[in-house]
Formats: C-alpha cells, structure tokens, sequence
C-alpha cells in the first residue's frame, strides 16, 4: 500500500524569537494531539530533538494533504501549559511520498526533516511538499528582455500567425477572437464603472462600545539594512498613536550584520515600556518576522506594517470601533507621502488614491468580502495567530487573507483609515515591486482560486468576486492584448483600414473611457493631499492611457513566465535615506 511520510518540527515560542529546547512532555503533548487524527493503518514516532514522525497510508491526494493541514492546525491553536506557564507552540510540517525502496526513503526521509526545519523558522504553520526541488534556471541579464520579446511574440505574433494561417486554410477565425477582445473589454469597463459607484457611498465603523477600549499591538516589519534610515520616523509615528486601550509596539527585523541603528533600538526600549524591538534570527522574509512576533504580541487585535509606514494618531481608536463589530480584519487607505521625490512616485500617489478609495471599497461593496493589502491592515490576534503569513508566497498577504475568507472571516475595507508610505521613486524600482506582486498574485491565483469558488458556505456574490479577482484578473493582460493581432489581420486581410463599424467605435470609446471615468471617481474621494495636486492627476490620466495600462498588463505577462521558469526570487525595493543616528545606510537587495 502507498504512503507517505510527515515530518513535525516543534518548536515553542517566545519573546526572543529563538526556539528553546522542546521538553519531554510537549513532545509527548503533541504526539498526542496528533493521534487523535490518525487512523489504524497510520504510525506516529517521536524522535530525539524536536521532530515527530507520521507514516499515513494511501496515495499523495489532496484529501490526505488536507488531513495534515488539520492536524497541523489542531497543534497551534491550543496553547501547551508547562509549570504553570502557558507557551504557543510553532510547527513546521514536511511530506514526502515512500518508494517503497530503502535507500531512496533513506533520503527522502531526510530531506523531510530539513524541510520541517526550515518551516519552522518560518513559523508560518505551513504544510510543504519535501520532494528535493528542481534545478532553477539561474536569471542572466538577458532573461528580462527575452522574456518581454516573448510576451509580445506570445499576445501578438502568434494569435496574428494562427489567423493568417486559418484563413490561408479557408477559414476566417478573426470573428471569435474579436468578439473576445469586445467581450473582455465590456466586462472589464462595467465592472471598473460598478466598483467607483459603489466606492462612492462611504460607510463609517460602527459607535465604539460603551466598554474600555482593549489592549491593542502593533508589528512593524523591516528588513534593517534598507529601512534604517526611516525607521525612527515611522516609531515616532507609532510613539504618538492616541490609543486609550493600550498600545504595544514590535518592531520586528532582520539583518545580516549587526548595524548602529540597533543601539538607539535599544535605547528606544528603555524609554518606552511597550516597545519591543525584535531581531528574527535566520528570517529571510517578512513573513517570518511577523510571525515571530506572535509569541509577544499581547494586545486583543494587531495592526501590520511596512518599516515605511506612518499611521495616522487615532488609527487603533477607529479600527477598533470595526473589531468591537465582530470584525475579523480592516484593510485601511495607504497615501503615498513622497509624490514630490519623481514622477514615479507621483504617478503611485495616484494610482493609490484609486486601488484604496474606490477599488477595494468598492469591490467589497459589491462582492461581499475584503482583500489585506500587506501594511495599514488590522487583524483580530486569534485569527490572525491561526491563520499567520505563509513565507513561500511573494504576497503572503493576500494568500493569509483568502485563507481567511475560506474560514469564514469578515474582511472590510475603510479608506478613511489613513497610513502613509514611501512609493518607488525609479521605474526600474517599480518594476521590481509590481513584478513581485503579479507573481504572488499568481502563486495565489493558482492555490486558491478553484478551490476558494468550490467551497460551500460561501454566496455566490463571494464567489463571483473570488472568480474576478483571481481568474479573471490573470487572464485579462493575455485577452486584452489580442486587439493588436486581431486589427493587424484585418489590415492585412483588406489591405488597408476596413469599413466604419459602429460597433467597434463604441466598444473603443468605452474602453478608452474607463480608465478617466475611474480615475474621476478616485479624484472625487481621495484624501485631500493627494487631491489638491491636480497637477499630478492629469499626468496620470495621460500615462495611465497610453503607457502605464499596458506596462501593468506587460508585467502580468511576463510575471506568468517568470512562475513557469520558477524565477521567484524577492528583490528588495532599495530606499536610500539617511539615519538620524547619523550613519547613511546603503540598500542592500535580498532575496526574502
């Protein structure tokens, strides 16, 4: 009979993000909790250090990988007592299928333990195949141009070529792929004219609760060497925060070298009782380091940020007003703070205004469910220790919040919850963030979008919505693209323009303006710093029409061929500023 073998790495959390020593008993503890999930034909063994064993019967199927997920998780979420204290356990989680041949499940066995190990570190409770990966195809510096001659060759060049041959053959297929491009065009403006009419009635958090306010956390995440030269701005931002519950602060950070900067952390910690700064040994992702930060947090609900971020005063006050309304996690507005630093970064201010005042309001508005962004989003702690970032996800964010949604959580959006961010000041920088979102987007797309619209429970308006978000949204830049081929056979076929259609010049006309109409419902409730540069809209209404729409769809392309490459590596967008503690911090990129 198949099987496969699970490695459990344990560890126990604590305040120092190091794992101590696992004792006899919580072993033992865990085995336990594990047997009550295993059936006869199954096996588990507890081996020295911190590992547990279990051999499952039958086949690699994704039921039994749902089998492992629940155990995984009826490990964590029940904290383990020892001498009267009370810990929360970590687990990292590694399968591998037998062979059924010694020497081969010699191996895989323990390649399995260093995968439990290494998902450990992570903390991301996260189940993960321990098969031994293939070779990556190391990235040169022709791979990006290659990669953009093929996206173009992929959209436009070979549709072209299989109509032409088509045709050759006796048989006109432009039809179909017009009334494709027509058809995406069509839903893509109705459903981008929908979003600003709903993002238009602005709703407000419910009255806060005649009860005091409860104790409330917030985690910064920073990969140090880059965001050295702002992160005292952004605690000063959190030092001033006007909560009346109580407000815990963890910075929690990596850094490969120990840097000046961490003194005055230091120093920080003594003046103010409630700020914890945090190194994450080993972390490689922000991932990690908000999941680290979890064994210290001891406030009721949590608010995740970016090392850049600055919240406004009374951000926890209103956020909580949404969780004392059963809330489960409130996505706030993000303001891009340096429009003034380049063009590029004015263009992002814009484009913000637009995703966090129309697009995800109003998204929510009418598909019944909010997205996490990453920063500036407030999670209630219980649902956000059991659900936690999973580092393998280049946006862990919007995997950990439609996982979330799959569990049945409440996600809002509220674009007066106001944060303040950096944006990209280059074009190459911006290329390098947006890449990484569309790859995570697609990591996600691929996990959760078949899955997500199957599972009962859910309204079909939540599963209309998951179906846009997440299939719709990746197929668009390749359909959208197929305008091009289908106008260039025309041309050919007619040897020249063909007749007026009024059909086509409607279609056109709607499509060019849906970009400005939407841009006229961001103007009309962004934030008012942003909205008094008119200046920068109007730029943006010109590139966002004839530039920045197809290098976003570009971008999409081409991050689809990346993932089939398995190029996922996270570049660090660079931030070059200057410590207040006096030393200038070069931007080291990493992977993460």
């Amino acid at each position: 009979m198949a099987s496969i073998v699970a490695a459990f790495a344990v560890g126990v959390s604590t305040s120092h993000a190091e794992h101590p020593p696992v004792s006899n008993d919580l072993r033992r503890d865990v085995a336990g909790r594990i047997t009550r999930w295993l059936k006869r034909s199954d096996a588990v063994t507890i081996l020295p250090e911190a590992h547990i064993i279990v051999e499952l019967g039958g086949s690699v199927t994704p039921s039994l990988v749902s089998r492992l997920r629940r155990i995984t998780k009826a490990i964590v979420e029940l904290p383990f007592y020892s001498d009267g204290d009370l810990h929360h356990l970590d687990v990292g989680v590694s399968w591998v299928p037998l062979s059924g041949d010694s020497v081969v499940d010699t191996v895989r066995r323990s390649h399995v333990l260093a995968e439990a190990d290494q998902a450990l570190l992570n903390r991301d409770i996260d189940v993960r195949p321990g098969e031994p990966r293939g070779r990556r195809i190391k990235p040169g510096p022709f791979l990006t141009p290659l990669l953009i001659a093929l996206s173009f060759a992929l959209s436009i060049a070979v549709p072209f070529g299989i109509m032409v041959v088509a045709y050759q053959w006796g048989v006109d297929i432009s039809p179909w792929f017009y009334w494709g491009v027509v058809l995406t065009l069509v839903i893509m403006a109705l459903t981008q004219l929908m979003e600003g009419v709903a993002a238009m009635r602005r709703v407000e958090p419910p009255e806060a609760p005649a009860s005091a306010p409860p104790r409330a956390t917030a985690i910064i995440a920073a990969y140090l060497p880059n965001e050295a030269g702002t992160i005292l701005d952004t605690l000063d931002s959190f030092f001033a925060q006007q909560y009346s519950g109580g407000l815990q602060i963890i910075l929690a950070y990596n850094s490969h070298d120990d840097l000046p900067i961490e003194a005055e952390l230091k120093r920080l910690e003594a003046i103010h009782p409630d700020f914890l700064a945090l190194r994450v040994e080993h972390s490689r992702s922000k991932a990690a380091n908000v999941n680290a930060a979890l064994a210290s947090v001891d406030g009721e609900f949590v608010g995740i940020f970016d090392a850049d971020h600055q919240p406004m005063p009374d951000a926890f006050e209103r956020a909580w007003r949404w969780m004392a309304d059963d809330v489960g996690i409130v996505q706030g507005h993000c303001v891009v703070r340096n429009g003034d630093e380049s063009s590029v970064a004015r263009m992002v201010a814009v484009e913000f205004e637009q995703i966090y005042a129309v697009n995800h309001p109003g998204r929510a508005r009418i598909q019944g469910f909010g997205i996490f962004g990453g920063s500036n989003g407030y999670w209630n702690t219980q649902l956000f220790r059991a659900t936690r970032f999973q580092s393998r996800y280049l946006t862990e964010d919007i995997d950990s919040a439609l996982r979330a949604v799959r569990a049945g959580a409440r996600i809002v959006s509220d674009p007066a919850l106001l944060s303040r961010e950096l944006a990209p000041v280059t074009l190459r920088s911006l290329w390098r963030q947006r890449m990484r979102w569309a790859q995570g987007w697609f990591q996600v797309s691929l996990r959760h979008g078949h899955a997500t619209v199957k599972k009962s429970g859910l309204g079909w308006r939540p599963k209309l919505g998951i179906f846009i978000l997440l299939g719709w949204r990746e197929v668009f830049p390749w359909a959208a693209a197929l305008m091009w081929p289908t106008l260039l056979f025309v041309l050919w076929r007619e040897n020249g323009l063909p007749a007026y259609e009024p059909l086509l010049a409607l279609i056109t006309l709607l499509t060019l303006a849906s970009g400005p109409i939407q841009v006229a419902f961001a103007y009309r409730v962004a934030t008012a710093e942003i909205k008094q540069r008119s200046s920068w809209w109007w730029r943006y209404l010109f590139v966002s029409v004839f530039f920045y729409a197809e290098f976003k769809n570009l971008i999409v392309r081409i991050a689809h061929l990346r993932h089939l490459l398995r190029q996922n590596e996270w570049v660090v967008t660079p931030r070059g500023h200057v410590s207040r503690v006096g030393t200038e911090i070069e931007p080291r990129a990493t992977d993460g």
